[in-house]
C-alpha cells in the first residue's frame, strides 16, 4: 500500500542523508584512521576500504538504484536500465570491500568469519548477487514469460527490500563492532571519533529508512512500480 504523498519528496531528504554519510565515512576512515590503501604496511589503511566501500557502493548507491525505479519519470525500460546498472555498480564495490576485509585479516594473522557481522555481511552480499542474476535474466535479458515476470515481481522486490534493510542492519553493527575494538584498544569513549561513528551508524539507519519511505510513496510516472520491472 503507498503513502498518501509522492515518493519525490522522500528520494530528495534520501539524497542528502547520502551525501552527509558518505562525507562521514571518508572523513572517519582519511582523517581519523590515516587514509586508504589497497597495498600498505600499515594494514588498517587496507581494512579502511572496506566500511567506505561498503557504505557507499553497497548500501548508498544501492539505495539509489531502489530509489530511482520508484521516482524517476522516466520511461519503463529505461528506469529498468538504470536499476540495473546501479546495482551492478553496487554489488561490484560490495565485492571489493568484502575482498578488502579479508585481505585484511588475512595479512595481519586474524581470523575470518568469527563475528555476527561478516555471517550478515556473507550473507548480503549472497543476496544482492541472487537478486541480480535473477533480475537480469527474467526482467531484462533474454527475458522471461510475462506470466513467470508477473509470477516473480513480487518476491524479487521483497527480496531486494529485505537484502537492502539487511544490508544496512548489518552495517550498523560493523560500525559498533570496529568501535568496540577502537575503545578496547584505549579510544576515547566519548571523543570525537567515537561520536562520529556513531553518528555515521545512525545517518546510515536514516538513510535506509527515508529509501524505504520512498518506496512506499506515491508513483511519479504512470507506470506502476509492481507492473513495470
Amino acid at each position: 500500500m503507498a503513502l498518501a504523498v509522492k515518493a519525490l519528496p522522500f528520494t530528495f531528504v534520501a539524497h542528502a542523508i547520502a551525501v552527509v554519510a558518505a562525507v562521514m565515512v571518508l572523513v572517519w576512515c582519511i582523517h581519523f584512521r590515516g587514509g586508504l590503501a589497497w597495498e600498505d604496511t600499515n594494514k588498517n589503511l587496507i581494512f579502511n576500504l572496506h566500511p567506505v566501500l561498503m557504505l557507499i557502493g553497497l548500501i548508498i548507491i544501492g539505495g539509489e538504484a531502489i530509489i530511482s525505479y520508484r521516482s524517476l519519470p522516466l520511461k519503463k525500460e529505461e528506469k529498468k536500465l538504470i536499476h540495473l546498472v546501479l546495482h551492478a555498480v553496487a554489488l561490484i564495490l560490495g565485492i571489493i570491500g568484502i575482498y578488502m576485509a579479508f585481505k585484511f585479516h588475512n595479512e595481519s594473522g586474524i581470523a575470518n568469519l568469527y563475528s555476527l557481522h561478516s555471517w550478515l555481511g556473507i550473507l548480503v552480499i549472497s543476496l544482492y548477487g541472487i537478486q541480480w542474476i535473477y533480475g537480469f535474466i527474467i526482467f531484462f535479458y533474454p527475458g522471461g514469460s510475462s506470466t513467470l515476470r508477473s509470477a516473480s515481481l513480487p518476491w524479487h522486490v521483497l527480496l531486494g527490500l529485505f537484502a537492502f534493510v539487511l544490508a544496512v542492519g548489518t552495517a550498523a553493527i560493523g560500525f559498533l563492532e570496529k568501535l568496540t575494538f577502537l575503545q578496547n584498544s584505549g579510544l576515547a569513549k566519548y571523543g570525537s571519533e567515537a561520536l562520529l561513528v556513531n553518528f555515521t551508524a545512525v545517518v546510515t539507519i536514516l538513510y535506509g529508512a527515508f529509501v524505504i519511505l520512498s518506496v512506499a510513496g506515491q508513483k511519479q510516472a504512470e507506470d506502476d512500480f509492481y507492473t513495470a520491472i
